[in-house]
């Protein structure tokens, strides 16, 4: 088993308000999670208008097929109007006895 962390910033230039991020950012959450098995959150800059940190979480049986599933939610993010990923990082835990 392994357990797939990937952390995302992201930039979002045209978002005027908090609620406007927050919208955009719960229309990721929802596509996300409808789709594909995942826990999502927003991590910090939770009081900045055009920044975002979110942290997804993915359980697999290999990393191949988590990474599968990444790319899959990057679509999501790439797909949203407004939204630019910044940075990335993708972290593998095996856990196996």
């Amino acid at each position: 088993m392994v357990v797939g962390v990937w952390r995302v910033e992201l930039h979002m230039p045209y978002a005027q308000s908090l609620k406007e991020k927050r919208s955009i950012l719960q229309s990721i959450l929802t596509k996300s999670r409808n789709h594909f098995n995942v826990s999502i959150a927003e991590l910090d800059f939770h009081d900045k208008w055009q920044r975002s940190v979110m942290g997804i979480a993915c359980v697999n049986s290999s990393p191949k097929k988590a990474e599968d599933v990444f790319a899959a939610i990057r679509e999501i993010f790439e797909e949203t109007e407004n939204v630019i990923v910044i940075k990335e990082d993708i972290n593998f835990y095996s856990l196996e006895r």
